[in-house]
């Protein structure tokens, strides 16, 4: 991640989350997850339209970097109160330009959009939960299909998102949490969860490309390994290979991996799993608040 010449503000425990804040803001102020918004929200005022206009209407973000790609972390919900957090990571050509808009400007593939949908999934089912959901563009993804056959990107992202992880499980530590990674995201995913926190009960993967193993029970511990995957999903013509920087290995979707299945009948292709009533959104969610899918799967 790229914080050169970027002032960080000092998380939980220390265990680096970069924040992007005002020069000559002070890290020892920020002693809790919420106090980030402030510096994110003037950073984005300062970086001009559009991520102005999203400071204005007062969405949240824990990070904020708008050079280069650009990250983004946005938080859905209330951080500091919630027992059930998901983190949702996009795949490949994910950029901060179509955060929000999608990438080439079709919406269902715009990770705040997802995120945004996982949360509103889980309100609707249970309005009383006390459910955040980030959409997490804390790494930078490979921007086509080559750089894709190759791991090096996700290893950057494990780490990234590991330093996310142990800082959310410092500070809410009775909090459990799910990792939803679509497509190359789940290979991010996969090489986090092997050093995860206790507090990361499910790994989601949507459309995967692979995690780095071969068997969900390689993902180490009790933690409970979800696969969702559409018929119509590009994704199952892969090749399922791994070879010295080449390939991902079985996808979690292929029935040998072992993960517990997601419902997918009705998705539409490869970015369609979390759009308005697909039934793989009402799994995730469910997931995300019980540990069961819908239907009863453990």
């Amino acid at each position: 991640m790229r914080f050169r010449g970027v002032t960080r503000f000092a998380l939980p425990a220390l265990l680096g989350i970069g924040l992007v804040a005002p020069a000559g803001a002070d890290p020892v102020a920020a002693a809790a997850f919420v106090e980030a918004y402030p510096g994110t929200a003037a950073a984005m005022r300062a970086a001009g339209a559009p991520y102005a206009g999203w400071a204005a209407t007062g969405r949240r973000f824990l990070t904020f970097d708008p050079r280069g790609d650009g990250l983004a972390v946005e938080v859905l919900g209330d951080l500091a109160t919630a027992d059930r957090i998901a983190v949702l990571i996009p795949g490949v050509g994910s950029t901060l330009r179509d955060f929000d808009r999608g990438l080439g400007g079709v919406a269902r593939r715009a990770p705040a959009g997802q995120a945004r949908q996982v949360h509103a999934e889980a309100r609707r089912i249970d309005p009383d939960a006390r459910v955040a959901v980030l959409a997490w563009l804390g790494y930078n993804p490979p921007g086509g299909v080559i750089g894709a056959a190759g791991a090096a990107s996700a290893r950057q992202g494990a780490a990234a998102l590991l330093d996310l992880l142990r800082a959310l499980a410092a500070h809410r530590p009775a909090a459990s949490i799910t990792l939803i990674g679509h497509s190359y995201g789940s290979l991010v995913v996969g090489l986090a969860a092997a050093q995860a926190p206790a507090q990361v009960t499910d790994v989601v993967t949507l459309g995967g490309i692979g995690v780095g193993v071969d068997r969900a029970d390689a993902l180490g511990g009790t933690r409970r390994v979800w696969a969702g995957e559409a018929d119509t999903d590009w994704i199952r013509r892969v090749p399922q290979l791994r070879v010295p920087g080449l390939g991902h290995g079985r996808r979690p979707g292929d029935p040998a991996f072992g993960a517990r299945p997601l419902p997918a009948a009705g998705v539409a292709g490869h970015d369609g799993y979390l759009v308005p009533g697909s039934p793989t959104l009402t799994a995730v969610a469910s997931v995300l608040l019980t540990g069961v899918s819908v239907g009863g799967s453990r």
